[in-house]
């Protein structure tokens, strides 16, 4: 049996950490024969200059036929002037896939504390999953823009808020059993009708689950502080955009860090969540591990391979260990700065199945 997998480079970096990926996912394949077949599609500013659209439709229509789906990144300058620019091709991709869970890790490496601005003793140990609603929330909601007056609105139903909770309720039980649901109750009436749901939901669904409620603001906070405190932590669309970068700090860098954006019973997107930086393409500086990790979670969701997951995870923490880093996390003593390139293949010498 055949598996397929689209590939969506995209922009600035995005072809060159998706082509390390794809040599592990090739790496793997070659020796577990998973049959697996790839093929490209566009997306974004990439789109755009070859299309007009950030999401064409014979895109959405290949997504649709695939296992997986590995993205690059979206976006850049070049396309601010349009008002629909690369960013509008993920929100609509998003949407044509029902994907509406944005799933973060976060875990700390003992060999890359030194590159976190976070005292060492607050990182070890930090193993965390958020856990983000990707199709509501503001960014979804009626909007209108004019040269003196906008607005932009939040919307969630309760059904919306169940199916992430359940999400994060599913996914904690197989860790430690304890949950932070992120909010604003004290402002917002979507926060009110978030917390309402999550604790009936979690009352009814979940009974051995530890549920925490925290608001963003302070989630902001005890991320920095207690971020060993934290096991799976769900929230809204909004929130979960900004946490989730503020804890790439966490780890030391936004291109460690890998994500995957679930459905419910179609194919699902993996991605770094790192940006297109289009200030270091083509340089062969960018850090692919956030995409080949990210990798490693299309193997683990889509494929229901966990031991190649963990083994792709495994040789990504050997070729830190063994003191290679690119440029983002900066030169260690008695280690090496590597390209793109360079780092990826390390991975693969290291990828023991």
């Amino acid at each position: 049996m055949s598996h397929s997998v689209v590939v969506l480079p995209g922009d600035g970096i995005g072809p060159e950490v998706t082509a390390e990926a794809v040599r592990v996912l090739e790496s793997v394949d070659g020796q577990l024969n998973l049959k697996l077949e790839f093929s490209e599609g566009l997306i974004g500013g990439a789109a755009l200059d070859a299309t007009g659209e950030p999401l064409p439709s014979s895109t959405i229509d290949l997504c649709k036929k695939a296992d997986a789906i590995l993205l690059g990144a979206v976006g850049g300058s070049k396309w601010d002037h349009l008002p629909a620019g690369p960013e509008a091709g993920l929100l609509g991709l998003r949407k044509a896939l029902g994907l509406y869970a944005n799933l973060r890790p976060v875990k700390t490496l003992p060999e890359l504390v030194n590159a976190s601005p976070l005292k060492a003793d607050r990182l070890d140990g930090v193993d965390i999953m958020v856990v983000r609603e990707l199709t509501g929330g503001i960014y979804f909601g009626k909007r209108k823009l004019s040269s003196t007056y906008a607005y932009d609105t939040c919307e969630y139903t309760a059904e919306e808020i169940k199916r992430i909770c359940r999400m994060a309720g599913n996914l904690a039980m197989a860790r430690r059993r304890k949950v932070t649901s992120v909010d604003k109750h004290n402002v917002l009436d979507t926060s009110r009708l978030w917390r309402k749901t999550a604790i009936k939901l979690f009352q009814d669904e979940f009974p051995e689950i530890e549920l925490e409620h925290i608001y963003v603001d302070a989630a902001a906070m005890h991320l920095l502080n207690r971020p060993k405190d934290f096991d799976v932590l769900v929230t809204e669309n909004m929130f979960g955009d900004i946490l989730t970068d503020e804890a790439s700090m966490l780890a030391g860098s936004l291109g460690l860090l890998p994500s995957a954006s679930l459905s419910d019973g179609g194919p699902c997107l993996y991605e770094p969540i790192h940006g297109s930086a289009p200030d270091i393409a083509g340089r062969d500086s960018a850090n692919p591990t956030g995409a080949i990790l990210s990798s490693a979670m299309l193997l683990r969701h889509s494929l229901d391979l966990p031991n190649a997951a963990t083994a792709i995870e495994a040789a990504i923490a050997a070729t830190y260990a063994a003191g290679l880093r690119t440029p983002d996390l900066g030169a260690m003593e008695n280690g090496e700065n590597v390209g793109t390139k360079a780092f990826g293949e390390a991975v693969l010498t290291h990828l023991k199945l």
